[in-house]
């Protein structure tokens, strides 16, 4: 079974461009133009070069030994925390801005739950000298203050979404409202691998540099290239695509995806697409998603701002279907709980979305010679206050 995208934006039966006419305009020329313009050499070299020296590229392959010792394997740490801006979202964000210089766009917008994709977006807006606006549920505004601070001081205007939950998809739908209605000279940065095609697949192209820098450290530090397992957190899941992405066809690899289970998958407050999900389309695209019977979409519940996605990325609602994925699930305590202990065993305070993919080593068995890559998607400072009301240290 080979896991690629199809012409049509199509992950198996995921993904796709169900758009308003509006926008149609806009969706066409980046069709027709991303892979063009990020294959050109001269576009490569500038990206890459702002990935080493600015961002701070390539990240460690940390070999995080009592952790190791704890579940029996060797467990290393892929060290996006460590990237400027505190997550894997600057990679995606350097990259989309770039290409939209490139197309002539004048205006940046985007959305953020956890606030590391506004963070990201205004930095590489900041830096390539273009204004920016970053749409934000209210709810994530409150718990992610730094974040917000941190937006405003380089330059963005941040826009609280006050419409349902008031939290990523919220905020996803006020972005959308705003691009069909200023098409013309804005691009607007999706921080995922979700929404109309060609965003999944290009988003995961600017966050393969995880699985590609991967690679050669393995193979540096273990002699081969490959891991038995990779393990992500995933929401829409572009730390996951990025991470799983030069190990999607090597069956050998077992990819991890870690969904936030929230207060419990049977409590009625979980983010678990997956297991509660079913086929509809939700922002430009078809994929599983948590909805009612009727069609509506209902809300998602985490910790986690980051997880609190009512859908997943295409390529991932296909890994799930396809069986090509291993997803587990994580409640806020599990979450919590493996936060503090990565911590304590590894000095590393890490993002409460990362925490998840921590958690999930429980639920193996492993073999003292399995070699085990979790994602670190981004660093705690963000999560400090989340840490503190929960009180489990």
């Amino acid at each position: 079974m080979e896991i690629k995208i199809d012409e049509n934006g199509y992950y198996g039966e995921f993904g796709g461009a169900y758009i308003p006419e509006l926008l149609h305009p806009n969706i066409e020329e980046l069709k027709n133009n991303y892979l063009k313009i990020s294959a050109d050499p001269e576009f490569q070299e500038e990206f890459k070069a702002l990935l080493k020296d600015y961002v701070g590229r390539p990240t460690p392959l940390y070999l995080a030994k009592r952790l190791s010792a704890k579940h029996g394997a060797k467990i290393y740490l892929k060290r996006e925390d460590l990237n400027h801006t505190g997550a894997h979202k600057i990679n995606n964000a350097i990259g989309q801005a770039l290409l939209a210089k490139r197309l002539g766009k004048k205006k940046i917008i985007a959305e953020t739950g956890a606030g590391q994709h506004g963070v990201a977006t205004a930095t590489a807006c900041a830096l390539l000298d273009l204004p920016c606006k970053v749409f934000m549920g209210v709810k994530d505004m409150e718990r992610q203050k730094p974040n917000v601070e941190r937006m405003r001081i380089l330059g963005a205007e941040v826009i609280p979404a006050t419409s349902g939950s008031k939290t990523l998809k919220d905020a996803t739908n006020e972005a959308m409202r705003f691009w069909i209605n200023n098409p013309d000279d804005t691009h607007y940065i999706i921080g995922s691998v979700v929404g109309p095609h060609p965003f999944p697949d290009m988003v995961t192209r600017f966050q393969s540099v995880i699985s590609e820098e991967m690679m050669a450290q393995l193979q540096e530090q273990e002699g081969t290239n490959a891991p038995d397992y990779v393990v992500a957190c995933v929401g829409g899941g572009s730390n996951a695509a990025g991470a799983f992405y030069h190990y999607l066809n090597n069956e050998k690899v077992k990819l991890v995806a870690v969904e936030a289970a929230g207060h419990g998958l049977d409590s009625g407050e979980t983010a678990a697409t997956t297991a509660r999900g079913s086929s509809g389309v939700l922002h430009g695209f078809k994929t599983l998603l948590m909805q009612s019977e009727d069609g509506q979409v209902t809300e998602p519940y985490s910790i986690s701002a980051g997880l609190d996605y009512p859908g997943i990325g295409p390529l991932h609602a296909h890994l799930y279907a396809s069986k090509r994925g291993i997803f587990k699930y994580v409640t806020d305590k599990e979450a919590m709980d493996a936060g503090v202990e990565l911590s304590k065993l590894e000095g590393i305070i890490p993002a409460v979305e990362t925490a998840h993919a921590l958690a999930a080593l429980d639920q193996f068995e492993f073999k003292k010679d399995d070699i085990v890559v979790i994602n670190l998607s981004g660093r705690g400072d963000k999560d400090l206050q989340t840490y503190i009301n929960f009180g489990n240290y």
